[in-house]
C-alpha cells in the first residue's frame, strides 16, 4: 500500500518496482485526527512528508495572529520538500482537515532517493548524444568558444558507464556530431566547432540528432 502511494509522487514514480517498495518498508506512518498539527513553522525539517489520505492544509500565522491559507494537499502530494532541501525550517504549518494518514521518510533517504530517481529519469527520456554532450559542456569548466579544446581522460568503456549506457553508443554519438560538424577530434582530444549547437543538445532543445 505504501508502495502504491509513492508511486503517485513523480519523482518516486520513475523508480523500479523493487526499490520502492524497498523505500516503502523504510517510511514510517502516521496518523492525524481533524485538527492535528502535522508540524508547525519554523520547526526543523527532519524529512519529507508524504499524504496517503485525508486532507492537509499549509497555512502561516503573522506576528499579529492573523491567519494565510496557503494551499491544501490530498494524497500523493509531498510535503517539507523546500526546508528539506535547503536545509530551513518549515515555511509554514501543516493541519489535517480531515482524519489523515502520511508517510514519513527521513532526511538523508529522502535526498539519496530523490538523486537516484533523477538519475533514472534522465536514463529514460535523455538520449546519449544529449547526454554526451552535457558531459562535454561541463568537461570544458567554462564557456565555450569556436575552437575550444577538452582533453578526455575517460575511455569510451568508462564514458559509458558514466553516461549510463554502452560503449557503441557513445561511439556512435560521438560520430553523429562530428557528422554534423559540432564537433571535431584528434585522439583524445575534442575540438568544439559548433558551441552553440553543443548547448543547444545539452539542454535537449535539438531533435536533429535524436537517433542514439
Amino acid at each position: 500500500m505504501s508502495a502504491e502511494v509513492l508511486r503517485r509522487v513523480p519523482y518516486f514514480g520513475v523508480l523500479p518496482r523493487a526499490e520502492l517498495r524497498r523505500l516503502a518498508d523504510r517510511c514510517t506512518a502516521r496518523r492525524l485526527g481533524r485538527g492535528q498539527v502535522l508540524f508547525e513553522e519554523d520547526e526543523p525539517c527532519r524529512g519529507l512528508f508524504i499524504v496517503a489520505e485525508g486532507l492537509v492544509e499549509i497555512r502561516q500565522t503573522s506576528a499579529r495572529g492573523r491567519e494565510q491559507v496557503f494551499h491544501t494537499e490530498g494524497p500523493g502530494a509531498t510535503l517539507g520538500e523546500g526546508p528539506l532541501f535547503d536545509g530551513r525550517g518549515y515555511i509554514a504549518t501543516a493541519v489535517a482537515l480531515a482524519p489523515t494518514r502520511v508517510l514519513f521518510l527521513l532526511e538523508t533517504m529522502a535526498r539519496r532517493l530523490r538523486r537516484f530517481a533523477g538519475i533514472v529519469s534522465d536514463l529514460a527520456f535523455h538520449p546519449v548524444t544529449e547526454r554526451l554532450a552535457r558531459h562535454l559542456q561541463t568537461a570544458a569548466a567554462g564557456p565555450l568558444a569556436p575552437g575550444a579544446r577538452i582533453d578526455l581522460t575517460l575511455t569510451h568503456a568508462q564514458l559509458a558507464a558514466r553516461l549510463g549506457t554502452v560503449r557503441e553508443l557513445v561511439a556512435r554519438a560521438f560520430a553523429q556530431l562530428e557528422e554534423s560538424g559540432v564537433i571535431s577530434r584528434q585522439r583524445s582530444r575534442v575540438v568544439i566547432r559548433d558551441p552553440a549547437r553543443l548547448a543547444a543538445l545539452a539542454r535537449g532543445d535539438d531533435d536533429t540528432l535524436r537517433g542514439v
